[in-house]
């Protein structure tokens, strides 16, 4: 039996409320509200409801919002009350019919005693507010969606949060002092380097936007720069987000256009950026390791382009400049965030350049890693077990991870229909696989690209936002349709492009079986061609992506009959 119950009252901008005496729990006892119109919404926590609306009614920011619902519970306290603050604002940036009008400054994720207690109550204020309207989804289609996982209302973990401070007070010296300035964020798959960035935007926007008659959350460790010495520090500054994947940057562009403070046409491409007729002050750069270099691009309009832009900024078309180049030229301060094991192609930044920005990087003492697993519920482990799984160095032995679900088929057309059938039960269950085989369809709509065990399948039918794409639990997706995703499962087809050698019992390329042509590419004016060993970085270095998606589990396929069993063991549970 649930002891809560939503009280509906009266909410006019400079109208001073007519029920502050009705309930003596309005004026001394925890609460949650929720004020809203047909547009926005905006969620708060207070001890005192009343004096709290007194000053709401005479805020500018929620002069439009005419609807107040209280949530009232005998069991609430303080800490009760800020989680489940936190938790309406995340599910209705995740569910995207209305607006968040909160900072995310103070959307917190701490435990509390009993806290587990409070699930249930919280699930029952949703379906309760669901039934008034003020949500369209469930609760599990919302958190499997891109707007709740790339929302800028997160609680950030111990190593984010320093990261995320330590930059922003080096920005506001840097800012003040006239120099320009670089910052690294380091981290492996699942470790949030994407949820940083995206946080990053929010707040710095948040605290520009600050209204001088509301004040921070004191208990947020960003209050300090809630001020308006530091708003006006940050007036009038041109700041973007740059994220080289297609996919990824139309997912996020659709969260910025849905989030106040934030605006769509910060999201820029590498192309952007180098295009653009103004230098930026601020470039965060998400997935940095896959900037470009002066290699052949997907088109020959981007060559023309790629060319047009070096001799702008430069003078030249040296072949030495690349995409990181642009954004050093365009930009007074950066912030990169990298995973030097995700590069997947020739044509990503070289080794050597990654290693010298992560070198100046420390020297300037603006180096910070994440090392929390956030995603892959199999931990930290996981990920290092993945790749001594693929190297010439395997584990001594098989390795389970607690509930994490990991499993080995034979069959690819049963995996495919385990994968259906989770994709029903929780959502964002896909397959995905090496590029070992060539994308016919694309071309040709109605011919399969993949046959296996009788099963035939198609690659994406589109590159933009594939997860989320009607049909796309039938299709198989690649590493630049799902790099910088979450799946809750992943059901991972290891292609021919990788076999093993009998003779040395080492993994191997197949060059013949491998169809991406990018990823492949020789370029002799950059000093690159590639040996067999090269490319196998590259294809391990996808497989090992692949192999990180999905949070709740992961399946595995591989077509080589050799590499099969030598893999199967460390991939069986039980």
């Amino acid at each position: 039996m649930t002891s809560f119950r939503i009280d509906e009252l009266s909410f006019r901008h400079g109208v001073k409320p007519e029920w502050s005496n009705d309930d003596e729990k309005y004026g001394n006892w925890p609460v949650v509200y929720v004020l809203n119109n047909a547009r926005d919404v905006y969620v708060g926590e207070t001890l005192n409801l009343a004096a709290r609306m007194r000053n709401h009614v005479v805020s500018e920011s929620k002069a439009g919002l005419t609807a107040l619902r209280v949530v009232l519970d005998e069991r609430f306290n303080k800490s009760a009350c800020l989680d489940l603050e936190s938790t309406l604002i995340r599910w209705f940036a995740g569910d995207g019919t209305l607006r968040v009008l909160n900072r995310n400054e103070g959307i917190t994720n701490a435990d509390y005693y009993e806290r587990v207690l409070y699930a249930s109550t919280f699930d029952a204020v949703f379906d309760e507010l669901k039934a008034k309207g003020l949500f369209t989804r469930t609760i599990p289609q919302i958190e499997s969606s891109d707007l709740f996982k790339l929302s800028p209302f997160k609680a950030l973990n111990h190593d984010q949060a320093v990261a995320v401070l330590d930059i922003v007070e080096g920005l506001f010296d840097d800012i003040e002092r006239k120099t320009r300035s670089l910052s690294v964020v380091r981290g492996d798959p699942g470790t949030g380097k994407t949820i940083v960035a995206i946080y990053l935007m929010k707040l710095l926007k948040d605290i520009e936007h600050k209204n001088p008659h509301e004040d921070p959350d004191a208990d947020s460790m960003f209050a300090e720069f809630f001020t308006a010495g530091h708003a006006d520090v940050l007036q009038g500054l041109r700041i973007g987000i740059v994220i080289p994947q297609q996919s990824l940057r139309a997912s996020i562009k659709r969260v910025f256009k849905k989030t106040p403070g934030l605006d769509s046409s910060m999201v820029l491409s590498p192309f952007d950026v180098g295009d653009a007729a103004e230098t930026f002050d601020v470039l965060v750069v998400d997935e940095a390791h896959r900037l470009s270099l002066r290699a052949n691009q997907s088109s020959g309009m981007q060559n023309a382009k790629f060319r047009a832009i070096n001799e702008a900024l430069f003078g030249d078309d040296d072949l030495s400049h690349t995409q990181l180049d642009w954004i050093l030229a365009r930009s007074r301060h950066q912030v990169l965030l990298f995973d030097p094991l995700q590069t997947v192609r020739p044509g990503d930044l070289s080794k050597q350049t990654v290693d010298a920005i992560l070198r100046s990087a420390v020297a300037s003492g603006r180096y910070f890693q994440l090392s929390s697993q956030m995603r892959v519920q199999g931990g930290a482990d996981y990920i290092e077990y993945v790749r001594r799984v693929l190297g010439d160095e395997p584990p001594p032995a098989p390795r389970t991870f607690g509930g994490y679900d990991l499993r080995f088929f034979d069959d690819a057309g049963a995996m495919h229909d385990e994968i259906k059938r989770l994709d029903a039960e929780h959502g964002l269950a896909r397959l995905v696989a090496g590029f070992a085989w060539p994308w016919v369809s694309k071309n040709n709509p109605s011919a399969y690209d993949i046959h296996l065990d009788g099963r035939d399948l198609r690659w994406n039918t589109t590159e933009r936002d594939w997860i989320n794409a009607p049909g796309s639990v039938n299709e198989v997706g690649s590493i630049h349709t799902i790099q910088g995703y979450d799946l809750n499962y992943a059901g991972v087809i290891i292609g021919p492009d990788l076999r093993l050698d009998r003779s040395t019992d080492h993994v191997v390329v197949d060059r013949s079986n491998y169809y991406d042509k990018k990823g492949k590419e020789n370029n002799p004016r950059l000093g690159i061609v590639l040996t067999d060993d090269d490319l196998r970085r590259y294809i391990v270095n996808i497989y090992a992506v692949l192999l990180t998606r999905g949070i709740k589990g992961t399946f595995v396929y591989v077509g080589d009959p050799g590499l099969r069993e030598r893999l199967r063991p460390f991939f069986s549970q039980g």
